[in-house]
């Protein structure tokens, strides 16, 4: 730690981990909204390890998980402004900084998991993270949350008819509002770090995550349904400041990407994993699993919403990663 360095953060007053004011030392703080358990750690590990090992230690990560530097829109301003070094989030509020990623959001748009690589870890993934920059952020990798599930504790779902009128909380992303506006339901967009509570109050009667999250933040402890809707391929992504960023020398950037990307994978490697037993924890804990979803008539119901879609982002561009073949 050099004297200068120390100074400078101090006089900010944010408290900047010493690589975030000027790459000068190793230590970096990563924020993600789940617990050290969750796929979000795991990615966090696994990118510690590596980034240690292919810097020889010159960088090591100390990881701040449940929300610790706040929810994930805070935490993403942090990266921007130079506060927080990397953060592992959701796609949910991304939208809001680098308004690209939305079209990743729209319903039933990926058809299954090896769908859903091929298009984020090809052309249409990549041209995606290159408007992070012109937003004040670096998007390192794709990472993944899974396929949503919608939860709730006042009646099973099993076809649109029964999501009408719910009080559902979604992600602050209106690709999702727009969504469950058009279902019929009453979405709420509210920061994952209240979620837990607003169930247990009733303020909300239901949210919608993967698997993964669902058991992580033990939700089952305050929602009685799961409907398995399968309804939005869910990714994550690692993200890293430009007060980091923009001080690495080109081989030090190289550690990072290819650290982003042994996280990436370990989290995708979790989630599924989540995603495969989850669901018979869910039910030993005492929910009820409505398996038979009628997905075809929830994609029916949102046809509307497909129009307003296409409008904002383009039938050319919608269809590109939904016909997406490798």
């Amino acid at each position: 730690m050099t004297t200068k360095t120390l100074l400078a953060a101090t006089a900010l007053g944010f408290g900047l981990s010493l690589a975030a004011a000027g790459a000068n030392a190793d230590e970096l703080k990563l924020g993600y909204s789940l617990g050290p358990d969750s796929h979000y750690g795991q990615s966090a590990h696994a990118m510690a390890d590596k980034l240690a090992e292919l810097s020889d230690g010159k960088w090591t990560i100390k990881e701040f998980p449940a929300n610790a530097l706040g929810g994930e829109r805070e935490m993403v301003e942090g990266a921007q402004i130079g506060t927080v070094d990397l953060v592992v989030t959701s796609t949910g509020p991304i939208g809001n900084f680098v308004p690209e990623t939305l079209i990743t959001d729209i319903p039933f748009l990926f058809k299954s998991y090896d769908h859903a690589h091929a298009v984020l870890d090809g052309p249409i993934g990549e041209e995606i993270l290159a408007k992070f920059p012109d937003n004040g952020l670096i998007a390192l990798a794709w990472g993944e949350n899974g396929f949503r599930n919608l939860t709730n504790s006042v009646r099973p779902v099993k076809e649109p008819e029964d999501a009408k009128g719910l009080k559902i909380r979604t992600m602050e992303n209106p690709v999702h509002m727009e969504a469950f506006e058009t279902l019929g339901a009453l979405p709420t967009p509210m920061a994952f770090p209240e979620l837990f509570t607003a169930l247990q109050q009733g303020t909300v009667d239901g949210q919608e995550n993967p698997i993964g999250v669902i058991l992580n933040a033990k939700f089952s402890e305050v929602q009685d349904y799961l409907s398995l809707t399968q309804h939005v391929y869910s990714p994550a992504l690692i993200i890293m400041s430009p007060a980091v960023w923009n001080d690495l020398s080109d081989e030090e950037k190289g550690w990072f990407k290819e650290a982003a990307k042994v996280g990436a994978q370990a989290m995708r490697d979790k989630a599924e994993a989540d995603a495969a037993d989850g669901v018979a924890q869910l039910k030993e804990q005492g929910m009820t699993v409505v398996e038979d979803v009628d997905v075809e008539a929830f994609q029916e119901a949102l046809e509307p919403a497909y129009a307003e879609y296409a409008k904002q982002f383009g039938k050319d561009n919608i269809d590109r990663i939904r016909n997406y073949q490798e």
